[in-house]
């Protein structure tokens, strides 16, 4: 993950940002020593400006940590699914990155989120495309009914981040000019039997199709 944070776009732009914030402010410094209020005035306000879009460029670079992203369909995890009793079963995931959990579940089904960061097009610019991070695993039952007294099963899939980029969009309307991330996408299926899932990604959303097993 550290390398793909210094490898981003993004944290190229928060360097550069932030060194002609500092020269400014250093430049505005000199003004002032010399007694040049106007210089001062106009280099501390850039400066400013610079440092911060180069902590606003930070921000996002080290929010995206745990974002994945696709421009098609692409596999996020494998899923193996094994009942253990009447509405009860196992569920293993296996990440695109090597992570690797077993949980279980109560219910009739087997249900995955996750959380969707699609960009607007100019900021494509800056090397920012549609990402997407696996938020929850859950047990989903057929009845209604008892989906409101059945015991409930969650898991959270998303990483811990110092910066939650997708709470921060639905908190904060100043960043919608280059965000918008008011799309999940969810799917089940039913676990009748040992089987094993692809967990996939699209640009329609989040899908689950059957595969054949692996060795286990």
């Amino acid at each position: 993950m550290t390398s793909e944070l210094l490898s981003s776009p993004l944290t190229f732009a928060a360097i550069v940002f932030g060194v002609a914030g500092a020269i400014l402010l250093f430049g505005a410094i000199v003004a002032l020593v010399h007694a040049r209020p106007l210089r001062f005035a106009l280099r501390t306000l850039s400066g400013l400006l610079m440092l911060s879009c180069a902590l606003l460029a930070s921000g996002l670079a080290i929010g995206l940590q745990g974002y994945q992203a696709f421009t098609r369909e692409e596999a996020a995890a494998r899923l193996t699914v094994k009942p253990l009793g009447p509405q009860r079963f196992s569920a293993t995931m296996r990440f695109a990155d090597g992570r690797e959990a077993t949980y279980e579940l109560a219910g009739d089904e087997v249900y995955v989120d996750a959380h969707i960061l699609k960009w607007h097009p100019y900021a494509n610019l800056l090397g920012l495309h549609t990402s997407y991070e696996l938020d929850r695993l859950a047990g989903r039952y057929h009845g209604i009914e008892q989906e409101r007294s059945a015991p409930r099963t969650i898991h959270s899939l998303a990483q811990d981040k110092p910066i939650d980029l997708f709470g921060l969009r639905r908190r904060h309307e100043f960043l919608a000019p280059m965000v918008d991330a008011q799309y999940g996408s969810a799917a089940f299926v039913p676990v009748d039997s040992v089987a094993d899932f692809e967990i996939l990604v699209s640009t329609t959303g989040l899908l689950m199709r059957k595969v054949e097993p692996e060795n286990r």
